[in-house]
């Protein structure tokens, strides 16, 4: 059993470094692809074809990792005006609501772009000339269920917080 705490802890790492990984290189991906673009368009009156397209495509997918780790180390956009003026034993029963409802429509999220992506893969979209779009797409799914994972443990931290509150300060202390 002691080991749990050791791996957890082992693939948030790994998360993490993965999640900034993939935010740098996209990022920068992004940031070459559309200046080429432009400086071919400029000077060589030349452009790709699917460049556009697959900058949407970074644009999309940096959005949904940010996301992700957004939703992991709690710096999401949040509408937290009642925190600021009752106490913090008081601002969790809020808070356990507003988690458990960012994982619900997390996972509503994830279902029905699982239920895209298989239209994608039914229809045999395809995207960038000839690349499948199902694959582009698949980030959407995935990314939810993270977002969903993420608020749900948020939210069942909240809710041990509430009942064993002097275990969790001992600990942050």
């Amino acid at each position: 059993m002691s080991t749990q705490p050791g791996i957890a802890a082992r693939l948030e790492k790994w998360g993490t470094a993965l999640e900034s990984a993939a935010l740098v290189l996209l990022l920068g991906a992004m940031m070459l692809l559309a200046v080429g673009q432009i400086v071919l368009r400029i000077f060589f009156n030349f452009g790709f074809i699917w460049a556009d397209e697959l900058v949407k495509l970074f644009v999309l997918w940096i959005a949904l990792i940010a996301s992700i780790a957004a939703s992991r180390s709690n710096r999401h956009l949040r509408i937290d005006l009642l925190s600021h003026f009752v106490a913090d034993k008081y601002a969790r029963f809020p808070r356990i609501i507003v988690d458990a409802f960012a994982a619900a429509m997390c996972g509503l999220l994830a279902w029905h772009s699982w239920r895209y992506v298989q239209l994608t893969l039914e229809f045999e979209d395809s995207l960038l000339v000839d690349f499948p779009a199902w694959i582009a797409y698949s980030l959407l799914p995935l990314s939810f269920v993270l977002m969903s994972y993420r608020f749900a443990l948020s939210c069942g931290g909240e809710v041990v917080r509430v009942f064993r509150p002097d275990e969790t300060t001992e600990a942050a202390e």
